[in-house]
């Protein structure tokens, strides 16, 4: 199964912007730098995790976006499905019953054996991704990486934060 780039980017983004402090934002802008992506193709993803409940969008020129959820409650099959969509990633075409000299589709009573195995196989991947939270990948980011890494993750969230007035 190939995902598209956008979920690692937007794991990403969510993972920095759970950095943030209070009510402040991080600008889109300032995020794809951190990444070294095309704004615009980071503002479609940012877009459909917005779309989907998991990010805030703040307009204006202080604006920018922040985590909509908690922490906890944001699991990575939520940024999965938000970046691709709610279908399972095996569609099945029925091709067993296309072709030569096809069959009516009374011949097939039962189940594509392939669907079947596919879907389950899809089933135990999102329930993996469903089970993995946030915290958990900031827990692990935090245990395992090198002191340089974190020390620029904050600086950056840090600088390029912006605060809200409320």
């Amino acid at each position: 199964m190939k995902l598209s780039n956008g979920v690692e980017t937007g794991i990403h983004c969510t993972a920095v912007l759970a950095g943030l402090k209070g009510d402040a934002t991080l600008p889109a802008l300032a995020l794809a730098e951190y990444y070294g992506v095309s704004p615009t193709y980071l503002l479609k993803h940012l877009g459909r995790l917005t779309e989907a409940g998991i990010l805030e969008s703040v307009p204006g020129p202080s604006g920018g976006y922040r985590l909509a959820r908690l922490v906890d409650d944001i699991s990575l099959l939520d940024v999965v499905l938000a970046i691709e969509g709610p279908e399972p990633a095996f569609r099945c075409n029925e091709i067993r019953q296309c072709g030569a000299d096809p069959l009516p589709a009374d011949a097939y009573p039962a189940p594509c054996a392939i669907k079947v195995a596919m879907l389950k196989a899809e089933k135990a991947y999102r329930a993996a991704l469903s089970e993995t939270r946030l915290t958990d990948i900031l827990d692990a980011h935090g245990a395992s990486s090198d002191p340089r890494v974190l020390a620029r993750g904050k600086r950056f969230v840090e600088t390029r934060q912006r605060p809200q007035e409320g």
